[in-house]
């Protein structure tokens, strides 16, 4: 079983975040500024190098400008009825 990082079902979560992210007209510097993070935090988990757990989702969302249930919601339209863990 591949890690749940590499799923199809997390690849679908990256991708929805940064399209957002992208949509708000964040960079990932202006994103990472106003999380109070480094730029390669951002990067790290964008290329699916670190995950970001539930909280993090949460900033991510508020820092976009986004509703984080919205957004999540998004997200879960776009997942298959089964995901891998």
């Amino acid at each position: 079983m591949p890690k749940s990082v590499f799923t199809v079902a997390y690849k679908t979560f990256l991708k929805t975040i940064i399209r957002a992210r992208k949509d708000a007209g964040v960079t990932q510097v202006e994103l990472a500024c106003s999380l109070g993070k480094p730029q390669p935090w951002v990067s790290n988990y964008e290329n699916g190098i670190r995950r970001i757990d539930i909280i993090e989702f949460y900033a991510v969302a508020r820092a976009i400008g986004a509703d984080p249930v919205d957004l999540f919601t998004k997200i879960a339209r776009k997942l298959p009825k089964k995901v891998e863990v």
